[in-house]
C-alpha cells in the first residue's frame, strides 16, 4: 500500500518573549504535517499494522523538513507528535503514526532517549491539535511541558488523516515552573 499524500505544510515560529524578559537566541518551534488520503476509511479493518512501514518514508521527509526549518538538528530539545483522522476514520488509525512518526525524529536526531508525547483526534476539516512536546531526552524535564499546534484550513476531510510533527529548540520561554532541569539530566533512561 502507498501513502496518498493531498499536501504538506511546514511552520516555523519564533517565539521571543512570553510578557517577560526576551530570550536570547529566540525560541524556535517548527510543525510539519501532511495531509494524506485513509486507506482504511469507511469500513473496519482487522489488520491495519502494515501501514505504519508505509508511513516511516513520510514521517522521515517530515522530520528531515523540520530540521532543515531549524537549520541544524544539535538545536532540537524538545519533540512531539499527533495526528487528526477525518470523520469517516478511527482513532485507531491515527495511532498507526506512533512507530513512523516518533522513530523517524529519534532517527535524524541521533541517539535521542525520550519517548515522543502524542496526541491525536478525530475531526471535520479545520479541526487543529495541541502537539505535545517533551524534552527529546528526559521525559521529566518540566520545562520543556508545552505544546505546538498543527492543522489546516481544507483538512481532514472526511476520508483524510493529517499526520503531524513538532520540535522546538527549548523549553517554555521563561520557564520557571520548578522540577528536572536541563542540566541536571543523566540521560540514561529517557526519564530523567
Amino acid at each position: 500500500m502507498t501513502v496518498d499524500i493531498r499536501k504538506i505544510g511546514v511552520t516555523l515560529d519564533e517565539i521571543h518573549h512570553d510578557g517577560g524578559p526576551p530570550r536570547t537566541p529566540p525560541l524556535r518551534v517548527v510543525t510539519a504535517y501532511a495531509v494524506v488520503r485513509n486507506p482504511f476509511a469507511g469500513r473496519y479493518v482487522e489488520d491495519i499494522q502494515y501501514w505504519m512501514a508505509d508511513l516511516k518514508p513520510l514521517g522521515l521527509d517530515l522530520a528531515d523538513r523540520m530540521i532543515a526549518a531549524l537549520g541544524d538538528p544539535e538545536q532540537v530539545e524538545a519533540y512531539g507528535k499527533g495526528a487528526i483522522v477525518g470523520s469517516d476514520g478511527e482513532l485507531e488509525h491515527g495511532a498507526l503514526w506512533h512507530e513512523p512518526g516518533g522513530w523517524s525524529m529519534r532517527e535524524r536526531l541521533g541517539d535521542t532517549k525520550a519517548i515522543v508525547f502524542s496526541a491525536k483526534t478525530i475531526g471535520p476539516i479545520g479541526t487543529r491539535l495541541m502537539i505535545p512536546l517533551g524534552h527529546i531526552n528526559a521525559a521529566y524535564v518540566r520545562s520543556h511541558f508545552s505544546a505546538a499546534e498543527i492543522g489546516a484550513y481544507d483538512a481532514p476531510r472526511a476520508d483524510e488523516i493529517l499526520f503531524g510533527l513538532a520540535m522546538a529548540t527549548g523549553g517554555r520561554v521563561n520557564a520557571r515552573a520548578g522540577g528536572l532541569g536541563v542540566d541536571a539530566i543523566k540521560g540514561q533512561d529517557g526519564l530523567r
